[in-house]
């Protein structure tokens, strides 16, 4: 599933250099739940973007189902984000003037799916995380945790092989975030590929294995007893034809050429009023 051979990540600082990762080796087999664990400055949201194709290392290897991750252009990492990856943040990345039906929508939108569909699709991922009664409510309406399941939502809604989480239990409160692990544990159950960042232990040990970083090193790694060593490999595929759109990362792809991605849609929302109102959906306008 993911390979990573020796990779360095060094950010300049002024007249200085911060090694941010220093020669990672690393493989996560298919269906693994794996924490990345570490203080502030550790090095492991660096790792997840990187793992997420967010950021390139400076040297090292990375591979990601078969598919070497090198020398992508904007448009192909966008792609390969779309097939292989969903992504969870602590922030949630809700567009809050669009319901939770709405915000998990949102990437089949961008994959040009009908809105029949797409809406139906939509319910089936909210039903799943607990929320098919709040499916009408804005962000400004749901708790922390419902945000937070909202956006395990919309990372799901394309089915991913790959699952990337930081801190999504950071601003939730005990309780939730023992809710939030458990829809995690059960989409890993599916077959699915999960990793997380988070500086808790206690959430590290919920997964399978903990991967240790201290100053941009691996210093551990630790499977938990009675982890599964994760599931059969799924299929090969090819991204070739897939839809050149993010899958669901509104916020973190500023920078990608790729016209109306969600980013742009959470930036300038003015240019998509079709998804306005009470009504969503209306065929796809161009802005």
């Amino acid at each position: 599933m993911i390979e990573l051979t020796g990779i360095a990540r060094s950010y300049a600082m002024g007249e200085h250099s911060v090694q941010a990762l220093v020669d990672i080796n690393l493989r996560i087999a298919p269906g693994e739940f794996v924490a990345i664990q570490g203080s502030s400055g550790s090095g492991k949201s660096t790792l997840l973007n990187i793992l997420g194709i967010l950021d390139t290392p400076d040297s090292g290897h990375y591979t990601l189902e078969t598919h070497p991750i090198a020398n992508l252009s904007a448009t192909d990492a966008a792609r390969y984000r779309n097939r292989f990856i969903g992504f969870v943040f602590q922030s949630f990345n809700l567009i809050h003037h669009k319901s939770a039906l709405e915000n998990v929508a949102l990437p089949l939108y961008y994959q040009r799916v009908s809105r029949k569909k797409r809406n139906k699709t939509a319910m089936e991922y909210l039903d799943r995380v607990g929320l098919l009664d709040r499916a009408s409510h804005k962000p400004s309406e749901l708790s922390g945790g419902q945000s937070q399941r909202v956006a395990i939502a919309r990372a799901l809604i394309t089915q991913p092989s790959l699952l990337l989480a930081d801190e999504p239990t950071g601003a939730l409160d005990t309780q939730t975030s023992a809710q939030i692990m458990q829809i995690f544990k059960e989409v890993n159950d599916d077959g699915m590929t999960v990793v997380l960042v988070t500086h808790e232990p206690a959430i590290a040990q919920q997964t399978q294995r903990s991967i240790q970083l201290r100053d941009g090193r691996m210093i551990a790694d630790e499977a938990f007893p009675g982890a599964s060593a994760g599931k059969a490999p799924v299929d090969d595929v090819q991204v070739n034809d897939a839809p050149v759109v993010d899958n669901g990362v509104p916020g973190y792809v500023a920078d990608d050429p790729v016209n109306n991605n969600l980013d742009e849609a959470t930036r300038n929302p003015g240019k998509y009023q079709e998804f306005s109102g009470n009504e969503f959906g209306g065929d796809r306008k161009k802005p």
